[in-house]
């Protein structure tokens, strides 16, 4: 069985897990970037990797931004990772709006947005800021389409070795 194999397994076991969750609009998780905290949870339990032995990269979306590989090559150049994986998973908040409602959310108000019944609204009076409109906010429209895109940005990067190109991808 194939590491990727263990993290696809480990991720239905612990999917399953959810009970009623599971059908929330919005799952709730919340988890430090940092491995310490990431094994804790459901690959530890499910899988024989060990604290420390993997190197999470983890933002809004699971997105390949310009950051998500700065750490990604950095983990390789600097800390021996040799393989990686994209996972996106279902119902990402990132599928609920799209970079203009951030950005007009965004100029309205900076003050936290409520979702309706017809998606993200605001609730704030202001001041907003229009800095928000130089954001590539990397907004999700296509699950399936955004993993193959992330996974395509990555192994065409000239910084990503080419031996190490062959990112194993998921979608859960």
């Amino acid at each position: 069985m194939t590491i990727r194999d263990e993290v696809l397994a480990a991720n239905e076991d612990y999917a399953a897990s959810f009970g009623p969750k599971a059908d929330l609009a919005l799952p709730p998780a919340a988890t430090s970037p940092s491995s310490r905290a990431w094994m804790h949870g459901s690959i530890r339990r499910n899988t024989p990797a060990e604290r420390g032995d993997a190197h999470v990269i983890r933002n809004a979306g699971g997105r390949a931004s310009d950051d998500a590989i700065r750490s990604l090559v950095i983990s390789y150049k600097l800390l021996g990772t040799a393989q990686w994986f994209v996972i996106h998973h279902t119902n990402c908040g990132m599928e609920f709006f799209t970079d203009d409602v951030i950005r007009g959310l965004l100029a309205n108000s900076l003050e936290t947005a409520a979702l309706g019944p017809d998606g993200f609204y605001d609730v704030g009076s202001g001041p907003g800021s229009a800095e928000a409109n130089y954001i590539d906010w990397l907004t999700i429209s296509d699950n399936a389409q955004s993993v193959v895109e992330d996974v395509a940005r990555i192994r065409a990067h000239p910084l990503v070795p080419v031996a190490s190109r062959s990112t194993a991808t998921s979608t859960t």
